[in-house]
């Protein structure tokens, strides 16, 4: 489907640009940093493939699975790909499913309202100290107070329903040491030692793990604070291209709370969405139906004024 997006409205400012670039670009500079200090000796290709292919599989677990098919039933999917999509969002480490569906279907119910569990615009004080609390609680400061207190039937109850889901919950460690064993097992295969073997774990585990995690936290934090508004959302939600980049879509966040229940978030056709791109993919070999997108009349019905009104 072919759309016209509206200009935005609101810009950041420049220096908040540059914070949010700072933000995102520094950490993986720094991890390149590492990788290109350890080359050869404690860094090798098999460790490179590994970090790379297990993070794109098992984020389109959290990006497609956790979030377009369990939270917001963006489209239907047979139970092989719902079970394949439900696993591979658990190796993500973020918590099991019902606990990361729940939790995110309060944020949507009440984005940067109070109760919101990691809005970084409620509770946190006025004016630069609490711009960077707020911050702070919206990016790792809620997984230690407020994640996982609403694993119960309000936000879930057809998660609690389904037995496959019930299942993929209780064997949550499962995963978690398939995400780590299975690195280790191709390192040690290749390497032929067990000092290969974590250093592929290391790498294609353990690293991996947290450069997904703190991308995928970016959106509730830098995507609440940073970034344009196309769309009329009821709240803070703004889009980012860098975080898009990193989660694979998810950080057209404007978008997607615009229309939480879109497949796709990348709605012009130059915002890069490979989730959204992986869907139209299975959807064509009738893996996946009733794909839901905004037409025409909805987005011209919520998109913003452009700047010369």
């Amino acid at each position: 489907m072919s759309v016209q997006i509206a200009t935005v409205r609101e810009r950041t400012s420049i220096p908040s640009q540059i914070v949010t670039l700072v933000a995102v670009v520094a950490p993986p500079v720094g991890v390149a940093s590492a990788m290109g200090l350890l080359w050869g000796v404690a860094f090798h290709w098999v460790d490179l493939i590994l970090l790379v292919s297990l993070y794109v599989i098992c984020a389109f677990g959290t990006t497609i699975g956790f979030h377009r098919y369990f939270t917001h039933r963006g489209f239907e999917a047979r139970t092989p790909v719902k079970g394949a999509l439900a696993i591979l969002g658990c190796m993500t480490m973020q918590g099991p499913l019902t606990q990361w569906v729940t939790d995110h279907r309060k944020h949507h119910a009440l984005s940067d309202k109070e109760g919101d569990p990691h809005s970084p615009h409620v509770g946190h004080g006025e004016g630069v100290v609490g711009a960077i609390r707020g911050f702070v609680h919206a990016h790792v400061g809620w997984l230690f107070t407020l994640k996982g207190l609403e694993r119960g039937r309000e936000y879930g109850r057809d998660l609690y329903d389904d037995t496959l889901v019930r299942w993929i919950d209780r064997l949550y460690i499962l995963w978690v040491a398939v995400t780590l064993g299975i690195p280790f097992a191709i390192g040690y295969a290749v390497g032929g030692t067990v000092g290969a073997g974590v250093e592929g774990m290391v790498w294609g585990g353990l690293l991996r793990i947290f450069l997904y995690q703190h991308a995928t936290f970016s959106v509730n934090s830098i995507c609440h604070m940073f970034g344009r508004q196309a769309y009329r959302s009821r709240d803070e939600a703004r889009n980012n291209w860098l975080v898009a980049v990193l989660v694979f879509g998810e950080g057209w966040h404007n978008n997607h709370h615009a229309f939480p229940a879109s497949a796709r978030h990348g709605l012009h056709r130059f915002q890069v969405d490979l989730s959204w791109l992986v869907i139209r993919a299975m959807e064509k070999l009738k893996l996946v139906w009733d794909v839901r997108v905004p037409d025409a009349a909805q987005l011209e019905r919520r998109r913003l004024p452009q700047p010369n009104g």
